[in-house]
């Protein structure tokens, strides 16, 4: 019975994922306006790791490791081995520039059979910078930073379930305290928190291949908004990129040497989707259609659910239309399929021969009205012992695309004792 409802599943949910992008609304993405969703803080959501960097970015239900921290810190529980660090280093937009990168360094240590603890530190330098004043002269020359600190903890509800809790500091010094035009900036800073649950079945079947199914749900950067100065002590700031992730895995033990898994993850933020603006019939500028997003985190987070805009209907003189309640008409079912267009989707296979030479590739979608990042990742990793290196290279599908042929580069070394396995008898 087990292995029937989890391939049935993974299956329905791969099904639901993938049939995102189609135009069943009746509405077709072409219909739609381009409605980017943007944060503060960015580099938080940035791939670390080169083993999901390599696999399309869909880390969510992968097998435990140091990595985990950053994307599913109550999957360590589940961990082959009882300890792990790692290093990565990422060169970033080098389509643009040379001197931006990110390093990530994470490790974990399990306590017994339920207990797991973690820490992170996340460093993003965007190059050096020359300020200049109205007229073009130099101001200074600076070299502005972003870090991020995590500590993690891991708890076994059960044999097969685990949650997650992490807490979170960010410092964004963008401006090095530069006055501009009379106004003083300051670093921004936030505290912020993941939760994550998990699901871990290493007794699954799809049909007659043994395997390993995780279920994964995780969500990120839950924060304050952050501000970069002190004018307007009612400012709304900026949100964090909060994220909702639901990931499955399979990994399938194909023989004694082989194994494969199949990684799939659906991705969503949940930040308030900008309004259109506009003036009405009287020249008052109001909301033309989707909703204020000065609001709370917790009713950002619930609002983003349901506030695309959709597209505004136009009249011969390309204004919009405005009905006799004082609402503006938008092209039905352009909000539905808005909605759907904010959901990501991320796939990734990793192939492993003999737990020493791992092969990997993955694909990422986003919907071009929302961004457009769209993407292929290509991986390897090697172990031997207890190292092990790991080099993902992404491969853009459109010409110019300030992410194209990003490198990124994780080195591993286990620690303590391999627990021989992952799931208690109790």
């Amino acid at each position: 019975m087990i292995k029937y409802s989890v391939a049935t599943l993974f299956l329905i949910i791969a099904g639901a994922s993938f049939a995102q992008p189609t135009g069943g609304s009746g509405v077709t993405d072409n219909d739609l306006q381009l409605n980017t969703i943007t944060t503060a803080v960015p580099f938080m959501s940035i791939t670390p790791d080169s083993r999901a960097g390599g696999m399309g970015d869909a880390g969510t239900a992968l097998s435990a490791d140091a990595n985990s921290l950053y994307w599913n810190t109550s999957i360590l529980n589940f961990s082959e081995d009882q300890s792990e660090i790692c290093i990565s280093y990422t060169p970033w937009l080098r389509q643009l520039t040379n001197d931006i990168h990110l390093s990530y360094v994470s490790g974990y240590y399990r306590f017994g059979d339920r207990h797991s603890v973690g820490g992170a530190l996340r460093f993003f330098s965007l190059g050096e910078i020359t300020f200049t004043d109205e007229s073009g002269n130099i101001i200074r020359d600076d070299k502005p930073s972003e870090y991020e600190i995590t500590g993690g903890y891991a708890f076994k509800t059960s044999r097969r379930t685990s949650v997650g809790l992490n807490g979170k500091f960010v410092y964004s010094n963008l401006t090095g305290g530069l006055t501009v035009q009379g106004v003083n900036t300051k670093p921004g800073i936030a505290g912020a928190a993941d939760i994550s649950f998990s699901y871990f079945n290493d007794e699954a079947r799809i049909g007659n291949v043994k395997g390993t199914y995780i279920f994964a749900t995780t969500i990120n950067n839950i924060g304050n908004k952050i501000q970069y100065s002190d004018v307007g002590s009612n400012a709304p700031g900026d949100f964090l990129p909060m994220n909702l992730k639901i990931g499955n895995s399979f990994n399938a033990q194909l023989d004694k040497y082989n194994s494969l898994t199949f990684s799939l993850d659906i991705q969503k933020l949940l930040v308030p989707t900008p309004a259109y603006y506009g003036f009405d019939a009287d020249s008052n500028f109001v909301i033309l259609s989707g909703k204020n997003n000065d609001v709370g985190v917790i009713s950002g987070m619930i609002q983003s659910f349901y506030d695309a805009p959709g597209t505004l209907v136009l009249d011969d003189n390309g204004d919009p239309i405005q009905n006799p309640d004082g609402s503006f008409e938008v092209v039905k079912n352009s909000r539905l399929k808005e909605e759907l267009t904010e959901i990501n989707i991320a796939a990734g296979l990793e192939y492993w021969y003999n737990n020493t030479l791992a092969i990997r590739a993955g694909y990422f979608y986003e919907n071009r009205n929302k961004g457009a990042r769209q993407y292929f990742n290509f991986g390897i990793g090697f172990k031997y012992n207890r190292f092990g290196i790991d080099v993902s290279y992404l491969a853009a599908l459109k010409r110019n695309n300030p992410l194209a042929n990003t490198l990124r580069f994780s080195l591993r070394m286990t620690l303590g004792e391999n627990n021989g396995g992952t799931v208690s008898s109790e």
